[in-house]
């Protein structure tokens, strides 16, 4: 099979057709986590899969960058969360470099969201709350798993699963104290959307720290 058998051909769009107008909720808003939480809940009613899936970006301390989904577990006007292992690749990287990036891609909108900013970790009690919510056998994973390490065979995981499932019984399991969340406090944010001809729409909210104001503006395609 050849490479062009691989790659779905470009779209075709009529040159005479008048171009859609500017979404006048998406440019009039100036403030960047409203705007995030109106796409989102179209994203939660359309996409089919896991519109709170992510691709997030980190990188170690000589600043080679690392990407890899996870799912973003809550937002507010702090940031985004997200939990894992604090011993996995991204939680090393994170610490060695407490930045990172997230892409949320929304194919059925046709649309995407860019983050970049600090990171830092979630409320104990946060981990705590948000641990309780999974599924036991999950939460048993969390013990289990020696994340981002050799694993010689699919046999030693699920010997370990057994393990911690005869430790913990039918009774509670408790958070690990190596699994937690980190929040992404956004520098940054791009709402893109797909447009014909490759002439998208690109909108930047920026700001200075944390507390600063928010400052919009448009980028060329």
């Amino acid at each position: 099979m050849s490479g062009d058998e691989l790659i779905p051909p470009s779209p075709k769009y009529d040159p005479a057709a008048t171009p859609p107008p500017d979404d006048h909720a998406l440019f009039a808003e100036n403030e960047p986590f409203a705007l995030f939480e109106h796409w989102f809940k179209e994203a939660k009613e359309k996409e089919p899969n896991d519109p709170n899936a992510m691709a997030l970006a980190t990188a170690d301390k000589t600043g080679l960058p690392d990407v890899r989904m996870v799912l973003m577990k809550g937002f507010d006007a702090h940031g985004f969360a997200f939990y894992t292992n604090g011993d996995s690749a991204k939680g090393r990287q994170i610490a060695e470099n407490a930045q990172a990036a997230a892409c949320f891609h929304w194919k059925s909108l046709r649309r995407q969201v860019r983050i970049r900013g600090a990171v830092e970790w979630v409320s104990e009690a946060e981990s705590d709350a948000y641990f309780r919510t999974r599924d036991r056998g999950a939460r048993l994973g969390a013990w289990a798993s020696l994340q981002s390490t050799p694993l010689p065979d699919r046999l030693a995981l699920e010997k370990r699963i057994a393990e911690a499932a005869l430790k913990y019984g039918l009774g509670e399991v408790p958070r690990p104290p190596h699994w937690h969340g980190y929040r992404i406090i956004p520098s940054s944010f791009e709402f893109w959307r797909d447009r014909p001809f490759r002439l998208h729409d690109r909108l930047v909210f920026s700001r200075e720290t944390p507390a600063g104001a928010w400052v919009k503006s448009r980028l060329y395609p």
